[in-house]
């Protein structure tokens, strides 16, 4: 189930918070609580993607592209994402959750993600999201251009190769 009341949360802590710049970072806390670690008594992975998703409505919000993309009637829906995982995070420790743009290139715009427990990373998520109407994806230079914003920072080599790789995967996957 989707954590409203933490959804609710979020929006309500950083409603007056100062607006961001476009490639600002958002910086958030959050608890582990009970609901949200899996059998080995940890973090569940599924809802570190959604803590993630957290993040990046806030980022959205206080940056000032959902407001745009709203008086378009687009909407951002993510369209991939590579996430690592690499210390335990367990029942009821504190994390600090940073996100911030990456850039675009000619279909995606790029975000990552970090959550920190006492200064160390437990996770980095690469997220690529998509701006769509009820029809078709916008392309991210008519997307950029209409909101306002010019051209993209030159993206890092790490997420070009990352984009590079992940085009070469197969589509439709498993077809037998």
């Amino acid at each position: 189930m989707y954590p409203l009341l933490r959804f609710a949360k979020e929006i309500a802590v950083h409603r007056s918070a100062p607006k961001l710049g476009l490639f600002d970072t958002h910086v958030g806390h959050h608890l582990c609580w009970p609901i949200d670690i899996d059998l080995w008594m940890e973090l569940n992975n599924g809802r570190t993607l959604t803590l993630f998703d957290l993040g990046r409505v806030v980022l959205f919000l206080r940056n000032g592209i959902h407001s745009k993309m709203r008086a378009q009637g687009w909407v951002g829906t993510v369209a991939g994402s590579s996430v690592r995982y690499r210390r335990r995070v367990q029942m009821f420790d504190r994390l600090e959750m940073r996100s911030r743009l990456i850039g675009w290139d000619a279909k995606f715009l790029y975000s990552e993600q970090a959550m920190f427990r006492g200064g160390e990373c437990t996770s980095h998520g690469l997220f690529r999201s998509a701006a769509t109407d009820r029809k078709r994806m916008i392309p991210m230079a008519e997307a950029a251009r209409t909101l306002g914003y010019g051209d993209s920072p030159p993206l890092p080599g790490w997420v070009r190769a990352w984009a590079e790789a992940d085009d070469t995967r197969p589509w439709p996957p498993m077809r037998d």
